[in-house]
């Protein structure tokens, strides 16, 4: 019997984080962004009380894309997700399982956000960081760790979300589960990143030994086929064996665009280096677009979505149109991640091919990068995009007690480098032992007492009435 709680107090903060270099994607470069903090304080049935934490980057247009607002506001709209999200949950007074609680809200969240303009995987952000937090609090009162915790449904999660799945589903799926000791960086390639020479692709001081490579595209064909071109060529080397991926963030407009590069890619022979290594496209099409455009043939290629993963049954909808998976990422929810890992397996068992991939945007060292790190681990994700340790220098801003704090109980994660703390990579890996501690992959909490409330939304752009 899973344990309930009711939760006391959520409390948000934030911390600025400076990058290290730009990073552009799609129609945006950062330089900067806040990160969010979560802490909340639950009541277990009798156990007693206890505090939980989570983090995440608030990044600015990639959870809402509409050319009309700023980045600015479009991280107004994740800030306002967290505060609605916390007016539904702390309204739930009764004791509940951590699922009954998420179940009971996210409808209502989505809802509450779309009136207010904000789209649903905007709106999922707010419940998904809350639900991190409540985990860990939930482990630390149990006294037990994240990956026997999940095994042993801890959470309570069953199928009344995803009614094309049966409760026995998921409790087979996660009963069946075991770690894995180590999680290969796929290592992101910017659109303004250096390709060829030193700080380029190919330099192992830049990419952190990585095998795996996911590469940025901007949706022009021409200019995408060529830049690949020029990365396969920096990369294929002698006696070096690497696999790639492609993310469009939405940028190609339609499926004649997208033909058009896939074309290149099986014909064009300079290209051969990275269509031979391919292991999928993420994301190319806008998400509406998305769900209007049946892949086709096209889907021979292996296609996943990732920001059209709004809902719960986005991956029905996605494998009816030809898609073969979707990303897991702790900022969309670990519930609907755990959901889709039990349909991958569930539908592959025919011979098929379905999978879910770690695509990581907003993951820093730290809380947010542990969490993320033990989902994917759980679930079976061999390889994750870890953008953390390449475009942000180690743990920024982060007090040097607190990042001391996390690599002292963390070892087998962090390093001290002689110029700061950063992510231990091990022969292109991190591991994941550390991470099975009492509490959602940590043993420690941020320095609570250096972060600032988190902001108040500037702006407001509700629907008219």
């Amino acid at each position: 019997m899973s344990p309930r709680l009711k939760l006391r107090d959520i409390a948000f903060f934030e911390r600025p984080v400076q990058f290290a270099r730009p990073f552009r994607f799609g129609a945006i470069t950062l330089h900067a962004t806040p990160q969010l903090f979560v802490r909340v304080e639950i009541e277990v049935e009798g156990r007693g009380t206890a505090v939980g934490a989570s983090a995440e980057l608030l990044v600015p247009k990639w959870f809402d894309k509409r050319p009309e607002l700023s980045p600015a506001q479009t991280v107004d709209g994740l800030r306002r997700s967290l505060e609605i999200a916390r007016g539904l949950y702390l309204a739930r007074t009764g004791f509940l399982t951590a699922f009954d609680l998420h179940a009971a809200c996210i409808g209502a969240q989505v809802a509450t956000c779309a009136k207010k303009n904000i789209p649903a995987l905007a709106a999922a952000y707010g419940p998904a960081e809350i639900d991190k937090a409540i985990l860990d609090a939930l482990l630390r009162a149990v006294g037990t760790n994240c990956f026997d915790g999940m095994a042993g449904n801890i959470a309570g999660i069953d199928a009344r979300l995803s009614p094309d799945l049966k409760d026995a589903d998921l409790a087979n799926f996660l009963a069946g589960r075991k770690p894995l000791p180590r999680v290969a960086i796929r290592h992101t390639v910017g659109l303004d990143d250096t390709v060829e020479g030193e700080g380029g692709v190919a330099d192992a001081h830049e990419n952190a030994g990585a095998n795996y490579f996911k590469l940025k595209l901007s949706g022009d064909p021409g200019a995408d086929a060529s830049r690949l071109a020029r990365i396969g060529k920096a990369l294929d080397t002698p006696g070096r064996h690497y696999k790639v991926t492609l993310d469009a963030n939405e940028q190609y407009a339609d499926l004649a665009a997208l033909q058009a590069l896939m074309d290149r890619l099986d014909r064009d022979s300079a290209l051969r280096p990275i269509a031979s290594r391919l292991l999928y496209v993420e994301q190319p099409m806008p998400r509406d677009i998305t769900r209007q455009s049946p892949l086709g043939s096209l889907a021979a290629h292996g296609f996943i979505i990732d920001e059209a993963d709004d809902s719960y049954d986005a991956f029905p909808a996605a494998r009816a149109l030809g898609y073969c998976g979707i990303s897991s990422k702790s900022c969309k929810g670990l519930y609907k991640s755990i959901v889709n890992a039990t349909r991958a397996a569930k539908w592959s068992a025919g011979g098929a091919r379905f999978f879910v991939t770690g695509e990581d945007l907003t993951c820093q060292a730290g809380l947010a990068v542990q969490q993320d790190l033990a989902l994917g681990a759980f679930i079976g994700v061999t390889h994750a995009e870890r953008n953390g340790h390449h475009y942000v220098d180690g743990f920024g801003e982060t007090p040097a007690a607190e990042a001391q704090a996390f690599a002292a109980a963390h070892p087998d994660l962090y390093t001290e480098t002689g110029q700061g703390i950063r992510l231990n990579i091990h022969e292109g890996d991190l591991l994941t032992g550390s991470l099975s501690t009492a509490g959602f992959a940590t043993s420690v909490h941020p320095d609570w007492s250096a972060l600032r409330p988190l902001e108040q939304p500037k702006s407001l752009w509700e629907k008219s009435a």
